[in-house]
């Protein structure tokens, strides 16, 4: 069932508002017709010129729109001077009223342009069908393109613009939740390596499990890539690295390490690199984000560590990777365990959990109930210790005497992280990053 209506008026001009006043009165009705159980959401475009006040046929063409009773709660006309802004508003009103399945009514030489900026601005969880409004053939304002068929493509100069609008729109937005933060470790030389533990601060995302600086994007949460990349465009700005040489793990869980400048395999959790200049990343969200840094050799390295990668050893897999790779020795090696969820809140059912025992039955509390407490980091912390790192060069606020300024619970510190635990499937994304100073 359509959960929201959105009726796309943008493109027409103001000599056509009488035209299509008793059209879009018309399809209201037919709205309401087949919407017996419960009337969807009806939003509808207007455009919104600079410096112009609304015109006389713009407020008659709104009050009829408000005659709809049955709508009169669930009616919102949006006015925008662009159409990404007009998108995004409408977008935030979706979010929050967490509805997914949308038709689109709009001219049909629209329809082309529009999906352009609803495959930009929305992820796979929201369903779109397209609904035509017919309006004068001869309306210039309409007539950006030839009718195409369904295969063929919009012109790419068109996508470049529509890309370019939407990228100046993200711009424009406040940041929410306060300014960018980033943790930094004194572990971790700063005159050789550019480093940092994001929060969830300073970015633009908006939905509360996600609000305000995520840093991932995938097809099953409501944040799109563009958001993403504008969240990591802040980041960047305030950390000092240039996003276009910008490198994230491809998350697997497991303990494969992509080696920068060779074939990229196509799932990794693991990272490293002795170009300067090239940023890499391992997001976290509970996971650790574990940084590791050689200060002799100038190599460092970024992993993603869960608790199936914690048991599969990626951390040592992406010490392995430096030493093999750049000639470093272990023992100049410095690791930092980012932002994760503690002992304190994470569980695991009992099959797992006899996993960590084994590595030490401190990494287990209550080790004989049917979802025992883990402690992933302290399992990272002894396999890292075994494998050559000393341990003065790990940092794990938790298990170590040094001040608490990394190594938070993500579960334990809504305002300052994100976590997967907490908060469900729809969750936000921090990270960790490294790059080698040029």
């Amino acid at each position: 069932m359509v959960e929201a209506v959105l009726i796309d008026l943008l493109s027409l001009p103001a000599n056509l508002q009488n035209n299509i006043q008793e059209l879009l009165c018309n399809t209201l009705e037919a709205v309401e017709k087949c919407s017996s159980i419960t009337a969807p959401f009806v939003y509808v475009m207007c455009c919104q010129r600079q410096g112009h006040e609304r015109n006389g046929k713009q407020e008659s063409l709104l009050a009829a729109l408000r005659d709809f009773q049955s709508l009169k709660k669930r009616l919102e006309v949006v006015h925008a001077m662009t159409t990404a802004a007009a998108l995004y508003t409408i977008k935030q009103s979706l979010d929050e009223k967490d509805l997914s399945i949308i038709k689109v009514i709009l001219p049909t030489l629209r329809k082309d342009l529009m999906k352009v900026y609803i495959d930009i601005l929305f992820t796979p969880v929201y369903k779109f069908e397209f609904e035509d409004l017919q309006v004068a053939s001869d309306c210039k304002n309409l007539q950006t393109a030839e009718p195409r068929s369904e295969e063929q493509m919009l012109p790419t100069q068109d996508v470049a613009l529509i890309q370019s609008e939407i990228q100046m729109y993200l711009e424009s937005l406040p940041s929410l939740k306060g300014e960018l933060t980033i943790l930094r470790s004194s572990l971790i030389p700063d005159d050789i390596f550019l480093h940092g533990f994001t929060t969830r601060t300073g970015g633009i995302s908006y939905i509360p499990t996600l609000s305000s600086c995520n840093l991932f994007s995938s097809s099953k949460r409501r944040d799109p890539q563009v958001v993403v990349k504008e969240n990591l465009r802040r980041l960047a700005n305030a950390a000092g690295f240039n996003p276009e040489t910008f490198h994230r793990v491809k998350i697997d869980h497991a303990n494969a390490v992509c080696i920068m400048g060779k074939t990229e395999p196509e799932s990794y959790d693991g990272i490293v690199t002795n170009q300067k200049g090239v940023t890499i990343a391992a997001p976290g969200a509970d996971c650790i984000p574990v940084l590791f840094a050689d200060p002799v050799r100038k190599a460092c390295g970024a992993a993603h560590s869960g608790w199936k990668g914690t048991l599969l050893g990626v951390s040592m897999a992406t010490v392995n990777a430096m030493v093999s790779e750049y000639g470093c020795n272990v023992k100049d090696i410095r690791v930092v365990l980012g932002p994760s969820v503690g002992p304190c809140c994470y569980k695991l059912p009992q099959e797992s959990a006899k996993e960590f025992h084994r590595i030490d039955p401190k990494c287990v509390r209550l080790f004989d109930s049917a979802s025992p407490y883990i402690d992933i980091r302290r399992a990272t912390w002894i396999l890292l210790e075994s494998g050559g790192i000393l341990p003065e060069n790990i940092q794990d606020d938790t298990v170590t005497d040094q001040n608490q300024n990394i190594t938070f619970c993500t579960a334990c510190h809504p305002d300052k992280f994100y976590s997967h635990f907490r908060d469900g499937s729809n969750f936000g994304t921090q990270i960790g990053f490294i790059s080698i100073k040029d």
